[in-house]
């Protein structure tokens, strides 16, 4: 049974449209997130879930029910917020509890719960501390234990991880993935954070202009974007105008022939050409597309190659051992590797 879905929702502010006849289906137990740059929608998606807005037309649907004129308190739906909100005048077990509270569960059961989802964030003990006592991660662990413990149907996160340190999300990353697993609760996420998206997710919703663009797996949208601005918006690419005809791409003059496994959407015409950066093969000036060297970046787990062919710039990701001897201002020449063209409009 589909745990959550969205019936052409819409949300105007005043003459601006924000959401625009949104559907989507959430299986049940499935982590997403939805994905895309400031403005796209995705916030007021979630707020309409929560039913913290009202739309301006369309359902939403939980299990089945109708919960679209059902008030935010009743809807049975976990959410941690991108301020936190947690109350500084309580401790870290009543800020837990507190949901439970306002629903009037006694005080020896909220304890309990608190105890309980102590264990489950990997915070044991510090029921009795005070907010201002935690690192920030702590405090992220808190939240989200306080969003699950009126044990959701559908669990909502706003930018959940965005104010931590690189490192410190990049763990919370996994650990908010590892608890959702062990629960199997519903997760919807909201992020503009594509390296996020694709770290947790099941499903990716990604939006532009409040109407979805594309959502599939992570890896489908990867490898298979559905338009350019999927494609530049999933990981990291190298977009280029092309024309595709007679059973090649060409692009800056340059004709690469179509073979198996490429993902070409027109059968002719003008389009886009994504190649991902692992993707570009470099070689002698005379084998490919000539372009000179204006960059090296070596990271350890790769070597980053940033070339212009005219007004264009392409990347090239070289494993480790490859590239040693490249320099700054060299030609080299570029292909791309066998099934890894996509072209899309």
């Amino acid at each position: 049974m589909t745990e959550l879905r969205i019936d052409s929702l819409s949300k105007d502010f005043g003459t601006f449209r924000a959401l625009d006849s949104v559907s989507l289906d959430i299986p049940n137990g499935k982590f997403v997130c939805l994905l895309g740059p400031s403005g796209c929608g995705k916030t007021t998606l979630l707020r309409l879930i929560a039913g913290l807005e009202t739309p301006s037309d369309g359902r939403i649907y939980v299990g089945g029910a109708d919960q679209t004129e059902v008030p935010t308190h009743k809807r049975g739906m976990g959410m941690v917020f991108q301020s936190l909100a947690l109350f500084p005048h309580l401790d870290v077990a009543d800020n837990i509890a507190y949901p439970l509270a306002i629903r009037g569960v006694d005080k020896a059961t909220r304890r309990a719960r608190a105890e309980e989802l102590l264990e489950l964030v990997q915070l044991p003990g510090l029921g009795s501390r005070r907010i201002h006592q935690l690192s920030g991660g702590q405090r992220q662990r808190v939240a989200i234990a306080r969003g699950l413990s009126i044990d959701p149907q559908v669990f909502l996160l706003d930018e959940p991880l965005s104010a931590l340190d690189a490192s410190l999300r990049e763990h919370m990353q996994i650990e908010l993935r590892q608890i959702q697993q062990r629960l199997g609760v519903t997760t919807v996420v909201v992020t503009h954070d594509q390296k996020e998206a694709l770290t947790m997710a099941d499903l990716v919703i990604v939006m532009k202009d409040g109407v979805i663009q594309q959502a599939g797996a992570p890896m489908e949208l990867y490898h298979t974007p559905a338009n350019a601005f999927v494609a530049g918006f999933i990981g990291t690419t190298n977009l280029m105008p092309c024309t595709v005809a007679d059973g090649a791409v060409s692009v800056l003059g340059h004709a690469f022939p179509i073979t198996e496994g490429d993902r070409i959407a027109i059968p002719s015409g003008e389009a886009h050409l994504s190649v991902r950066p692992e993707h570009v093969l470099l070689g002698a000036p005379d084998d490919g597309l000539p372009a000179e060297i204006s960059f090296l970046r070596d990271l350890g787990e790769s070597l980053h190659v940033l070339m212009r062919v005219g007004d264009q710039e392409i990347t090239a990701h070289l494993p480790p051992g490859h590239g040693h001897d490249l320099a700054t201002g060299q030609t080299v020449g570029i292909r791309f590797r066998d099934g890894e063209k996509v072209v899309v409009q």
